[in-house]
């Protein structure tokens, strides 16, 4: 059996952490680049599409990374509290690694705006999770103005530590292709993790000359800031995972679709929802709807002529696990048949 290498460790050379870091993981990364070819053939054209499933780290989704880092950082340094504001995966992730560290986890999270699942996990590992009766940018306020205050390590997406642990994933594609894709499609919230892909393929390109991507960051048509040109009040979306009206990184996002040659543009809630629908029954992968942005904003590019995926290779990011929203699919409730023990009753229901 192979001995794991810690992310951290592995590509040591390519981050910037201080000497202090410490040794705090749960076997983050290393999530497989999934070839979809089945999809590829339905939104049409003659390319190669892969999905880097994000979704399979331990806490279900790509913040394990960056988390890694954060938690680390402050372990190594002294923290003993560690603080965030989140629409879930963060909230489930730094509920975790601080508990592997035996620190304390405060989360706060927007009242009524984060799926049972991610709530869930936060509290399964022990974290205070106190509910704010506003959005996330005023739970994020209220965290940033907290760290000043207090001895807590902030551990939200504008820690630079989490974006180069979260660097890695753009590492891990590279290598695994030989070189960056033609294209990269993510879904966009806070926007940390399209800062910090394109600031790992920038990196990894200069050490390896690999090539850079066209990046396509794709907001919820409910929740789309940076396509607006303004922040949003009061975002709606289901994909609650980027349910964000003013990204903290959000800047760096657009610098970051500008520089690539990408863009960054939106999608409708019914289009995210059809496209984690048929992620799931053409290929077998289940993603929490937020997930499904990113594809979902492919196929509207190439459906309307401004993308021509031919000859291409695209890597689209599933940042998270289906298991991480399931009410979504079942909140309609569920219409299954139902037959008496007989054979024959389940014959008629085959044969037809």
């Amino acid at each position: 059996m192979t001995p794991f290498t810690w992310l951290i460790d592995q590509y040591r050379h390519l981050l910037d952490l201080p000497p202090h870091t410490a040794r705090v993981t749960l076997h983050e990364g290393h999530t497989p680049l999934i070839p979809v070819p089945n999809l590829a053939k339905t939104l049409g054209g003659d390319f190669q599409l892969w999905i880097k499933y994000e979704g399979l780290n331990p806490t279900g989704s790509f913040k394990d990374r960056g988390m890694t880092a954060a938690i680390s950082e402050a372990l190594g340094r002294g923290a003993r509290s560690v603080i965030c504001a989140s629409t879930g995966n963060t909230a489930a992730s730094a509920a975790a690694y601080a508990a592997r560290a035996g620190m304390q986890a405060i989360v706060l999270v927007p009242q009524g705006k984060v799926a049972a699942g991610k709530l869930a996990g936060a509290i399964a590992y022990g974290a205070q999770v106190v509910q704010v009766d506003g959005s996330f940018d005023e739970a994020l306020a209220m965290v940033v103005a907290m760290t000043e205050k207090h001895p807590l390590a902030l551990v939200n997406s504008i820690n630079p530590y989490r974006i180069e642990g979260q660097k890695t994933s753009a590492f891990e594609i590279c290598d695994v292709l030989g070189a960056a894709p033609d294209w990269l499609c993510l879904p966009v919230g806070n926007a940390g993790n399209i800062t910090a892909y394109w600031a790992g393929f920038k990196q990894y390109h200069a050490h390896h000359s690999s090539g850079l991507p066209q990046v396509l960051g794709v907001q919820a048509a409910g929740s789309a800031p940076l396509v607006l040109g303004h922040p949003v009040l009061h975002p709606e979306t289901v994909a609650t995972a980027i349910r964000i009206g003013q990204p903290a990184r959000g800047e760096q996002a657009l610098q970051a679709a500008q520089e690539s040659g990408g863009r960054i543009i939106a999608v409708s809630d019914e289009q995210i929802l059809a496209m984690q629908k048929q992620l799931a029954g053409c290929e077998g992968i289940w993603v929490e709807p937020a997930s499904a942005a990113g594809l979902a904003g492919l196929a509207q590019q190439i459906e309307t002529g401004q993308l021509d995926p031919s000859g291409q290779r695209i890597v689209a990011v599933c940042t998270g696990h289906g298991m991480k929203d399931p009410d979504i699919i079942t909140q309609g409730g569920l219409s299954l048949k139902s037959i008496p023990a007989e054979l024959g009753a389940l014959d008629e229901i085959i044969i037809r």
